[in-house]
């Protein structure tokens, strides 16, 4: 009886707790509890989801900063899980490669994953962050038919957004931000709940989602969006924030804009935007933040910005606007070519494009007058208009590989655009430029061991290093002679922290050591680069199953990133850097297969024992040098094309004949001579917009050779030609 006693006494508690507690909470299905567990071996036993045993009730464990579990009803209603894997939009390309480091193992299926978690119907919330999710994300997505919330931000999930998401009609916030998906969103209208849209830190476009107007927020930033903005969003009474920041959006901005009635934070930084704002536009009294900084706006600051400073944060720089009081600001000229760059069509395309226009024209000319150059005008426009949009062929690419690659090689956020310098280094993602000390570069290449030389030459020393934070550099160790002080040295090395760029190797600092020993001064000159991965255009095209992957549009994301790397060598630093040993094997590809031009020139005069070689000598910036540029550059074009290894000059001036002769007959001649891992994934008038400025690259009569601007504007017109017969479904299967 005693013994009775006592059980009781030890028991009586537990009872009690057991029957105050709901057994909504108290017990989860146990097929619920099982698939949490299989969740757990899924997602590789993240750190979150560690120490669970059999006997772990898992609706009672406390929630915590990287874990969060919801019961009711005998349900997970719902599951937080944040892991430690870094996103693609903040890993560098020094730290390796993501897939290995960073991501869920090579046996992680990320199809066999959501089809364990959709069975946890009765979840309303599920965040999935930092878990190095890998793969397309599933179209049975949309089997989450009770989700009110989806959370899969900075993970590596790449492809297409899968249109069944639109049949999620629960959904109040979708977040997946910070992934790798591209191609185009799906309509999103019918998701009438949803308030809460973000898909930043992706390559998603060239369209502007189509959405429903009761959004609250919508954040679009840093994608690949090129177009404008679109007129319904007038109609978003509810809509509180507005981020299309660090895309290609382009046009007018509206006026109704700043006088939404909700609206209090707009940030449209680092566009295209162009054209004056209206002086009387008007703002709405809830405007807390506005950026408008980085555009092509010309005119005058409205003045219900310039009266907001003291209630709000108004920022405007990187602009051409011409209120006195503004700081940095560009000259009005500056936006006008910038505009004309991102915009203007070839002017030989056009030609190409209306001979029969032309040959019209002329008859009509002949009739006379001014009337006619109107008509010929008109016609001209209107068949640019027809070709560009109407093009149409019966080739289909398989979508499958296309949404693999395009996730990782379609142009970026900077790829195919043109904006102003100090965005383009504000989205590179490096960090600030640093000069460092004499033991930081000593201790970064191990006192410059031997085994850590790569090679060299003419440009000094070349070695791979580590920073005490681990990330890989490359540092660059040039010796100089000269006479007299070393403040031509100092003078010379000031456009150092000014080569950084999207599609460059950047410089991410240096040092100098200075020895007096008169009457010479010698200096050491260490300057030191982002690694990156060892991987070559010619290494990609030269690996035969990669030439394959490549399909047209990537290769022209890769052209059109070399060409603007060139164009910032030629024109985004004073002077200009010419003579900069353009090869395909120099065109280094990061791990996204975003194309980085590497061994340019480095303005320091590199050999001046002898002689004083001062840095106007070595940049080359002459015509010849700037031309020589376009010649080699014209090469790789060459390459990229036909997919084969150029070994000399006469190879050279043979694959050149041969793509003229193509460009001027039938279309099966080209054909013939184009790569034929190619076949079916381009537009025929993107295909020969570039093969004629390859062309004209390649001319021997050096000032008959295009400009930079020139390239890029064809190939930029051969991508929007491409994209709009993408767009169409004209893809083949035919590989």
């Amino acid at each position: 009886m005693k013994n009775l006693r006592v059980c009781f006494t030890y028991l009586f508690p537990a009872i009690i707790l057991l029957l105050l507690t709901p057994s909504s909470v108290a017990q989860l299905s146990t097929s619920e509890n099982r698939i949490l567990f299989q969740v757990q071996k899924l997602l590789e036993y993240p750190q979150a989801l560690q120490g669970w045993t059999r006997w772990t009730n898992v609706c009672f464990l406390p929630p915590s900063s990287s874990l969060k579990i919801v019961c009711a009803n005998g349900h997970v209603t719902e599951l937080t899980i944040i892991g430690n894997k870094t996103s693609p939009s903040s890993h560098t390309p020094q730290a390796g490669a993501w897939t290995s480091l960073q991501t869920l193992s090579g046996k992680f299926s990320i199809d066999s994953f959501f089809t364990v978690m959709t069975k946890l119907s009765n979840l309303k919330v599920l965040s999935l962050v930092s878990l190095g999710l890998w793969g397309p994300l599933p179209s049975k997505i949309n089997r989450f038919w009770s989700l009110q919330v989806l959370n899969i931000s900075s993970n590596f999930i790449y492809g297409e957004i899968p249109p069944s998401i639109s049949s999620m009609t629960n959904l109040r916030s979708l977040v997946l931000v910070n992934n790798l998906f591209n191609g185009s969103v799906p309509d999103l209208q019918r998701l009438t709940s949803l308030e809460e849209l973000n898909l930043g830190g992706n390559k998603l476009g060239p369209e502007f989602p189509s959405v429903g107007n009761n959004l609250v927020t919508i954040i679009l930033r840093n994608n690949s969006l090129r177009s404008r903005i679109p007129p319904e969003i007038e109609h978003f009474d509810k809509l509180q924030v507005f981020d299309v920041s660090s895309n290609d959006v382009f046009g007018n901005i509206p006026s109704f804009l700043m006088s939404m009635p909700s609206l209090h934070s707009l940030n449209l930084a680092a566009n295209h935007l162009s054209g004056n704002l209206s002086v009387n536009m008007a703002c709405s009294s809830s405007l807390t933040f506005v950026d408008i900084s980085h555009n092509l706006l010309v005119g005058k600051l409205p003045a219900c910005l310039g009266s907001m400073s003291s209630k709000a944060t108004v920022l405007y720089s990187g602009n051409c606007l011409s209120t006195k009081r503004l700081n940095n600001q560009h000259p009005s000229s500056f936006c006008k070519r910038e505009g004309a760059l991102a915009v203007k069509p070839p002017a030989k395309k056009q030609q190409n494009e209306s001979n029969s226009g032309a040959k019209l024209g002329l008859v009509i000319g002949i009739i006379g007058g001014a009337v006619v150059i109107a008509g010929l005008l008109v016609f001209l426009i209107v068949f640019i208009f027809r070709k560009t949009n109407g093009e149409r062929t019966h080739h289909k690419m398989d979508k499958s590989v296309a949404n693999k690659y395009s996730a990782s090689a379609s142009p970026g956020p900077n790829g195919t655009r043109h904006i102003p310098q100090a965005m383009k280094q504000a989205a590179l993602g490096l960090p600030p430029y640093r000069i460092f000390t004499s033991e930081e570069i000593e201790d970064a290449t191990n006192n410059f061991d031997p085994s850590n030389l790569i090679e060299e030459g003419s440009q000094g020393q070349l070695y791979k290093g580590w920073l005490r934070d681990g990330s890989v550099v490359l540092v660059n160790c040039v010796k100089i002679r000269q006479k007299g002080l070393p403040h031509s040295i100092m003078q010379q090395i000031e456009v150092l922290p000014n080569l950084r760029h999207r599609h460059m190797v950047s410089v991410l600092g240096h040092c100098i050591i200075t020895e007096q020993d008169h009457p010479q001064t010698t200096s050491t000159v260490f300057i030191v680069f982002e690694h990156i991965s060892n991987v070559s255009l010619r290494d990609q095209l030269e690996d035969g199953r990669k030439r394959e992957m490549l399909k047209w549009p990537q290769r022209m994301a890769m052209s059109i990133g070399i060409a603007r790397g060139v164009q910032f060598l030629h024109t985004g630093v004073a002077p200009g850097i010419y003579g900069n040993n353009l090869k395909i094997e120099n065109i280094l590809l990061d791990d996204s297969l975003n194309a980085k031009v590497s061994r340019y020139s480095i303005p320091l005069p590199f050999k001046s024992a002898h002689n004083e070689h001062t840095a106007t000598n070595h940049i080359g910036s002459t015509n010849n040098a700037e031309k020589e540029d376009i010649y080699q550059l014209g090469v790789i074009l060459l390459e990229v094309i036909t997919g084969k290894q150029i070994a000399s000059p006469s190879e050279i001036e043979e694959m050149k004949n041969e793509l003229e002769n193509g460009s001027s007959e039938a279309t099966s001649v080209l054909k013939s001579v184009i790569d034929p891992s190619l076949r079916g994934t381009y537009a025929y008038e993107s295909m020969k917009t570039a093969v004629q400025i390859t062309i004209n690259c390649l001319s021997k009569v050096s000032s008959q050779r295009p400009s930079i601007e020139d390239v890029l504007w064809n190939l930029q017109y051969s991508m929007q030609v491409q994209e709009s017969w993408t767009s169409s479904g004209n893809l083949s299967t035919k590989f």
